[in-house]
């Protein structure tokens, strides 16, 4: 299903920014390495709520960054709050998320939980004047502005837990992208793989409402964000939701993203791949570009870009990192603890990317009750 200029979807999404624009701007990341002086940012005592897959992975993570320690731990049983604090060496388990967030023990909050309940968290984190990194999707446009109101009022960082923007091979496809391939024409992404188990929890449409639009699809959208030059209109959205039979859920999508002067970006996501399959593909006037398995690095945490210059052959780039990205995620969150004007970027992120996913998703649904 399409939405023209004058659909409600497309006027909604519009209303992100005074301009309506997508495009990433110069990578925080990037900024923060020009301002960096000799003494390294204070270090971010972190606390996590949740103890689910995801926190137990994010702890290696923060116990690898630097400018991060792991000081703190809250879950519903205190039993699970002490089993991962005694996992991961954290000296603090709570069994309140809201007491952990209100005392002196950590600096920052990483907010593992399910989608249906983040918004609360961050919130009262922020407005207990800790940083906060949420995990994503948010639940709405509107949810994350709420959040980074709370964050801006607060003078804390807000940032959501996509690592691929992270690592260094993103920013260096940003600063090269237009002289490898001239102005990018198109953005087509692929974020799918098999989940068969309905127990999941992104199966569970009261605590995941989108799905996979929400789990997979968002990195579709990100992709799109960072991937995408900077100043472009959205114009139009079409979207096509699969859903399971059993549960109902999301379990995948495809559809496109058009802009002004005709750049699209194409998208598909889901969990009924037959196997695996993250990955960019570019296109621009002069060439093409290929983000190979994009959510991920290699064993030596390098990254590659393959890029096919106009009559030449294929070459790989290999984008050197000493972390991957998720350990890089939580140095630049220490970095904009302690630079407020790296902010603004990653919210913009932020913002931008769940701009896009509520369209995709709004629209999937519209298509879907225009069917029956």
């Amino acid at each position: 299903m399409t939405h023209s200029s004058n659909d409600p979807t497309r006027r909604s999404f519009l209303q992100f920014s005074a301009a309506g624009l997508v495009g990433a701007g110069l990578h925080p990341r990037v900024l923060a390495g020009l301002r960096a002086g000799s003494t390294p940012p204070p270090t971010l005592r972190w606390g996590v709520v949740g103890t689910g897959s995801i926190a137990n992975k994010m702890a290696g993570a923060i116990l690898g960054a630097e400018g991060a320690e792991l000081s703190a731990v809250s879950s519903r049983r205190m039993e699970s709050a002490q089993a991962y604090a005694d996992r991961h060496g954290a000296a603090h388990a709570f069994d309140s998320w809201a007491e952990m967030a209100a005392s002196d023990k950590v600096d920052a909050i990483y907010v593992a939980t399910p989608t249906s309940v983040r918004e609360e968290i961050c919130i009262a984190a922020a407005r207990g004047r800790k940083h906060v990194l949420g995990e994503k999707p948010l639940a709405s446009l509107a949810s994350v502005r709420r959040i980074l109101a709370a964050a801006q009022s607060n003078d804390v960082a807000f940032m959501d837990g996509t690592h691929f923007a992270h690592h260094p091979r993103t920013a260096e496809l940003q600063s090269k992208r237009d002289g490898w391939i001239g102005a990018t024409t198109l953005v087509d992404s692929t974020c799918a793989f098999n989940l068969k188990d309905r127990s999941n929890i992104r199966y569970n449409t009261e605590l995941e409402p989108m799905g996979a639009i929400g789990d997979v699809g968002w990195y579709n959208m990100r992709a799109a964000v960072e991937c995408l030059p900077d100043g472009l209109q959205l114009e139009g959205v079409s979207a096509v939701l699969r859903r399971d039979d059993e549960t109902g859920a999301a379990m995948g999508g495809h559809g496109e993203l058009r802009f002004a002067g005709g750049v699209r970006s194409t998208w598909s996501c889901g969990f009924d791949a037959e196997g695996s399959s993250m990955h960019v593909h570019i296109e621009g006037e002069a060439g093409e570009l290929e983000m190979p398995g994009f959510l991920f690095q290699e064993r030596d945490n390098s990254a590659r870009l393959v890029v096919k210059e106009a009559g030449a052959e294929p070459k790989t780039h290999r984008v050197a990192s000493d972390k991957p990205g998720s350990v890089l995620m939580f140095e630049d969150m220490a970095a904009a603890a302690a630079d407020a004007s790296l902010r603004a970027g990653w919210a913009e992120r932020t913002l931008r990317t769940q701009a896009l996913l509520d369209a995709i998703w709004h629209v999937g649904v519209a298509a879907e009750m225009g069917g029956k």
